[in-house]
C-alpha cells in the first residue's frame, strides 16, 4: 500500500505477494547436507532440461520473510512470496532482486521436496532487478538461456507460482514486443520482452522460456487491465547475473527501494521500505522509512520511476564516494551525507521551520465514545479472515469483524473482509475509522478500481477530494 498523497505512474504492478509471517526456524531433514558445504566434482557433464514438462523441476517459489516499512501502514514483519529458477547443477537460482532484497531468512521450496531448502543470497541488482541466491547442497536440475535473437511471435511460456500458490503454474502467449520500456518505480531496466502469457504476482523471477525449455526471459511486471506483461530479457539478465554469480552486487547501495512522486509534484524521492546490513546505505546511516531525494546533488524519482537514480548509479563504481540527501520523516528532518563518505547529518529541521507546531488534527467522528478517524493506536494485532487470504495488522481496538463471500450484482464475485471499532456506524456515516477489503479475480476483468468505488454510495459524507484519506 501507499501513503495518502503518493501515487505510481505506471499501472505496472510488482509481482510478488506478501502475507504476514511468523519467524520460525527451518529444520533440516537429516539425510541433507551441511549448509552451503563445499561441493563434490561429479564424473558427468551436467546437462540442462530440454523440455516444457520438466521445467517445473528446476522452478523455485521463494519466501523471503524480513520487516519493511511501509509509507502507509509503518513496520510490518512480512514474506514476500516469488519465483526463480535453477541455472546450474550447484543449485544457484536467478530471481528478482524486489522478492528477496532486505529480508532476514529465505525459504525456497522445489518440486518434489515437502520441507523448504535454505538458501544465501551472492549478489543484487536493485536497478536491474534480479538477484541470485545459492540453495544449499548441489545435484540439482537446471535451465539453460535462450542463445537466439528474440523475435515478435515467438512462442513463450511463464512458469511460477503466482499469488503465492505452492502449486506450479505454466501458461502461455507468445512475445508481443522484443525491446519494450523497462523503466518502473521499482527498477530500470534498458529494455524489457512485452509478452501476453498471464503472470499475476508471485510470478516474479520465474523464467520465461520456449518450448524446449530455454529461458527468454525472467518475468517482473505486467499491466493486467491491458493484458501486457513484461520480463526482463536473457541478454540483459545474462550480462547482471554473471557479475551477480561471482559475489558482487550491480548497481545498488543496498536499499529495498521504489519511487515515489506527490499527487501535486512537490514530493519526489525513493522511499526506503529496508536497508541490508554492511551495505553502503547502512555504513551512511539510512533507516527504513526514508525517502532519498538527491544522489550527487541531482533530484531522483521526479518522473515516479527509479530511471535518474539508476542513472546516475551506473556512472559510478560501487567504492566512489557520492553526496545523498534524505528526508526522514520520522523526526521531521532533512540530513546529508555521502556513500563511502561522511554518515548522514542534519541539515534542515522542518520542526523548526513551522516553529515546532504542529498541524491540527480534524474531527471526523460523530460519537465521542468512538475512536475519530485521526486517533493514533499504539497497539495493533494480527487478524485473518477465515479464508486465510487476507492478514494484516490492525488497531486492538479495532474487535468488530465480519467475513465471508463477496456478493457484487446477486453474484459471488470473491472474498471480502470488514474490519472497525464499530462496524454499523462506519458503514452508516464513515465518521469513524475502519478497513473495508475485497478480493476478486473476476471483478478486474469487468470494471475498474475506479468504477468499483463509485459503486458505493459516499457522496452523503465525503467529498472527492477526500475518498484518499478514507482508504477508499
Amino acid at each position: 500500500m501507499r501513503t495518502v498523497g503518493f501515487r505510481q505512474i505506471k499501472s505496472l504492478f510488482v509481482l510478488s505477494t506478501l502475507c504476514v509471517a511468523l519467524l520460525l526456524p527451518l529444520t533440516a531433514s537429516a539425510a541433507a547436507p551441511s549448509p552451503f558445504e563445499q561441493r563434490a566434482g561429479s564424473s558427468d557433464t551436467p546437462v540442462p532440461i530440454d523440455n516444457l514438462e520438466d521445467v517445473q523441476q528446476a522452478v523455485v517459489r521463494i519466501e523471503a520473510v524480513g520487516v519493511f516499512k511501509d509509507p502507509a501502514e509503518g513496520m510490518l514483519m512480512e514474506a514476500g512470496s516469488g519465483s526463480g529458477f535453477v541455472i546450474d547443477e550447484e543449485g544457484r537460482v536467478v530471481t528478482n532482486n524486489h522478492v528477496v532484497t532486505g529480508a532476514g531468512f529465505y525459504r525456497v521450496y522445489l518440486e518434489g521436496k515437502e520441507d523448504p531448502v535454505n538458501a544465501r543470497v551472492l549478489g543484487v541488482s536493485e536497478c536491474a532487478d534480479l538477484a541470485v541466491i545459492d540453495l544449499q547442497g548441489d545435484g540439482y536440475p537446471f535451465l539453460a538461456w535462450y542463445e537466439e535473437p528474440i523475435k515478435v511471435g515467438l512462442d513463450v511460456y511463464a512458469a511460477g507460482f503466482p499469488l503465492g500458490d505452492p502449486e506450479y503454474t505454466l501458461t502461455r502467449g507468445i512475445v508481443a514486443k522484443a525491446r519494450a520500456d523497462g523503466e518502473t518505480d521499482w527498477a530500470s531496466v534498458d529494455g524489457v520482452i512485452q509478452h501476453d502469457a498471464d503472470i499475476n504476482p508471485g510470478n516474479s523471477g520465474g523464467p520465461l522460456v520456449t518450448a524446449d525449455g530455454q529461458v527468454v526471459g525472467v518475468n517482473y511486471a505486467g499491466d493486467r487491465n491491458v493484458n501486457q506483461f513484461f520480463a526482463i530479457g536473457y541478454d540483459e539478465a545474462v550480462r547482471v547475473v554473471e557479475q551477480l554469480l561471482a559475489g558482487n552486487d550491480v548497481d545498488s547501495i543496498g536499499v529495498n527501494g521504489r519511487a515515489i512522486l506527490s499527487d501535486d509534484g512537490q514530493l519526489s524521492g525513493i522511499w526506503v521500505s529496508s536497508v541490508a546490513s554492511g551495505s553502503q546505505a547502512d555504513a551512511v546511516g539510512m533507516e527504513p522509512g526514508d525517502i532519498i531525494l538527491s544522489l550527487e546533488s541531482l533530484p531522483v524519482g521526479e518522473d515516479g520511476t527509479m530511471s535518474t537514480y539508476c542513472e546516475i548509479l551506473r556512472s559510478h563504481s560501487a567504492d566512489d564516494v557520492m553526496a545523498v540527501e534524505v528526508l526522514r520523516l520520522d523526526t521531521d528532518e532533512v540530513l546529508e551525507g555521502q556513500l563511502n563518505g561522511r554518515q548522514l547529518e542534519q541539515s534542515l529541521s522542518l520542526a523548526d521551520q513551522t516553529g515546532g507546531e504542529e498541524a491540527p488534527q480534524q474531527e471526523t467522528g460523530t460519537d465521542a465514545e468512538t475512536p475519530a478517524a485521526a486517533e493514533t493506536y499504539e497497539e495493533f494485532v494480527e487478524v485473518t479472515d477465515g479464508q486465510g487470504i487476507f492478514t494484516f495488522n490492525a488497531p486492538a481496538e479495532w474487535t468488530d469483524v465480519a467475513d465471508g463471500d463477496w456478493i457484487y450484482a446477486d453474484n459471488n464475485v470473491g472474498s471480502r473482509f470488514d474490519i472497525s471499532p464499530d462496524l454499523a456506524n462506519f458503514f452508516d456515516n464513515w465518521g469513524i475509522p475502519g478497513a473495508i477489503l475485497r478480493y476478486s479475480e473476476s471483478l478486474p476483468q469487468e470494471m475498474s478500481v475506479e468504477d468499483l468505488v463509485d459503486a458505493y454510495t459516499l457522496e452523503e459524507s465525503c467529498t472527492k477530494g477526500e475518498r484518499g484519506s478514507q482508504g477508499l
